[in-house]
């Protein structure tokens, strides 16, 4: 389980960051929106250490573009790496049809931000076996001393889910 310090991500976030339960935090934002952010022990890539990142609005209410959750969900992933030399994968929820907009989304705020060139960012797109498009993206700092074995295991992992 890796836990982050909140002092360093509080030190950044323009939102006020506290632990929820062992790996997840919470943030409320401006308009009320309250969102949970997890960090989940993942073994979807076979002799890798990752997590997956889960961020969840969980009062379910309209969120608009706002550049402060930006921010502060970067500040809690970036610590996650001061941390951890984990993989971290991000998979979009498909419960409402919104995953490649999520997918989008994310993956602007992570390809824009001030440290992108700090990480790898690779997204892929899978349709499973109903059809339904499933958007899944693995990050991995630079300077892991497993990069290689890390993207060559999410390249093969993503084969598999590919031919199904």
């Amino acid at each position: 389980m890796v836990t982050i310090d909140l002092d360093r991500v509080n030190a950044t976030s323009p939102y006020h960051v506290a632990a929820f339960k062992p790996g997840s935090y919470w943030l409320k934002t401006y308009t009320g929106v309250i969102y949970i952010i997890s960090f989940m022990e993942d073994d979807i890539l076979q002799g890798v250490d990752s997590y997956e990142l889960c961020i969840s609005n969980t009062n379910n209410r309209k969120s608009p573009r706002d550049g402060k959750l930006k921010e502060a969900i970067l500040a809690i992933v970036y610590e996650f790496f001061e941390c951890s030399q984990s993989a971290l994968l991000y998979i979009c929820d498909t419960g409402d049809d919104r995953q490649q907009m999520r997918q989008r989304l994310f993956a602007y705020w992570f390809n824009t931000s001030p440290r992108r060139h700090d990480f790898a960012f690779l997204s892929v797109d899978l349709r499973d076996a109903e059809g339904v498009q499933n958007y899944a993206a693995v990050i991995v700092r630079m300077d892991n001393p497993h990069f290689l074995s890390i993207m060559d295991a999410f390249h093969a992992t993503m084969k598999v889910l590919h031919g199904k």
